[in-house]
């Protein structure tokens, strides 16, 4: 069984990397993307890593609008409470 290993002429063309940039920038149809060409078998294993870093990138974006949401959406509420307290 024959082994993928990336040779120096084994390089992806610059058009391949702005097609994959594209696809990715389209919004559901990108992340199904990266799932699928960073565990697939067949994926070019600097593509495949690509993909993993990115979907780590998109992870902990995800975490951290939802951190950020939690705090200010805390601080809001907590304002709005306390100017509601104030009209009694």
């Amino acid at each position: 069984m024959e082994t993928m290993e990336p040779t120096k002429n084994d390089t992806i063309k610059i058009g391949d990397w702005l097609i994959t940039l594209i696809v990715t920038a389209i919004p559901l149809v990108g992340i199904i993307m990266l799932f699928v060409w960073g565990f697939s078998s067949g994926t070019h294993p600097t593509k495949a890593n690509w993909a993993k870093a990115m979907l780590i990138l998109v992870l902990i974006i995800i975490v951290l609008y939802i951190i950020l949401f939690a705090v200010f959406g805390a601080a809001f509420m907590g304002m709005m409470n306390t100017d509601m307290m104030n009209d009694y």
